[in-house]
Order: structure tokens, then C-alpha cells, then sequence
């Protein structure tokens, strides 16, 4: 049920973004981000000692919300300056560097916010580590790697469809 919940989860952020973006493979960018995260958060799992259970895969899904939110902006950055006829590797790393600011910011103030809940030792605070673990270091990963992989991602697009 839970993989099926995630598939039509998947599904819907798909649509939409295709909607936004009016076209079917530049949501692939976001979505790659999105899977970043995902790697960040297991690896914090297993840092931490941490099994996965279901309020990790919580954090996950509050993550994929968060991570969706920052590369629609870089990815739409990068749209408008192509529409502005800059060559693929100059947009790119214009919006890379527009974005950096804001991104990083983002992501560290929102870490920054949960380390003391992830430091916690309480008995009612064991049920929001995994929560939080997931988000801080899915956080972490994804805000390093869609940095450099959606920009990545719009030059091999671009290679490919030369």
C-alpha cells in the first residue's frame, strides 16, 4: 500500500510540474532532486544508527515538498534565461549562481531549526528523530547535489537533443 501511495505521489508531482513547465522532460530535473534527497536521508539513517520505519518515511515525503520547492524556482530560472537566447551553458550557470544564495539559505536555516530537536535524548522526542533525520540530512544532500545535478541535467538535455 505504502509503495502504491508513493507511485501515485510521484505520479501527481509529475503532473504537475509537467503542467508548469509544459513539457514532459524538465520535470525529470526536479524529480531528480527529489531522489538526491532520498539518498541523503538513508545515509542519515544509517550515520545515526536509525532504523527506517514509518515516520522516517514521513520525513522523506515532507522532504520531496521542500526539495520540489527550490529546484522549481532554479529550473524555472534557467527556462527564462534560455528564452532569452543564452546558450545552454552560460543560463545554467547564471541561474546556478542567482539561485546559490537563496537555496543554500533556505536549506541551512531549516537544518539549523531541527538540530537541536535531533540532538534531543527525551522519551517523547524518540518518534520525531526519524522525522527529523530524514529531513535534515536529505536536506543537506539534496540542496549540495541539485546544485550541481539540475544544471547538469539541463546541459546533457541539451547535448542530447543536438
Amino acid at each position: 500500500m505504502l509503495m502504491l501511495n508513493l507511485t501515485i505521489g510521484f505520479f501527481g508531482v509529475f503532473v504537475i510540474l509537467s503542467f508548469q513547465f509544459r513539457s514532459y522532460i524538465e520535470p525529470f530535473a526536479v524529480m531528480l532532486a527529489i531522489s538526491m534527497g532520498v539518498v541523503g536521508a538513508f545515509w542519515g539513517h544509517l550515520a545515526l544508527g536509525l532504523e527506517l520505519s514509518i515516520p522516517s518515511l514521513v520525513g522523506i515525503a515532507t522532504l520531496a515538498g521542500i526539495v520540489v520547492n527550490d529546484n522549481i524556482l532554479l529550473v524555472t530560472f534557467i527556462k527564462n534565461r534560455l528564452q532569452a537566447n543564452i546558450p545552454v551553458s552560460e543560463a545554467v550557470q547564471m541561474a546556478a549562481v542567482d539561485r546559490f544564495r537563496a537555496i543554500l539559505l533556505t536549506s541551512l536555516t531549516t537544518i539549523a531549526g531541527l538540530l537541536p530537536l535531533l540532538t534531543e535524548t527525551s522519551t517523547q522526542a524518540q518518534l520525531l528523530i526519524p522525522i527529523v533525520a530524514s529531513l535534515v540530512f536529505g536536506l543537506a544532500s539534496a540542496t549540495l547535489f541539485s546544485i550541481l545535478m539540475v544544471p547538469a541535467f539541463f546541459k546533457i538535455l541539451d547535448d542530447w537533443r543536438n
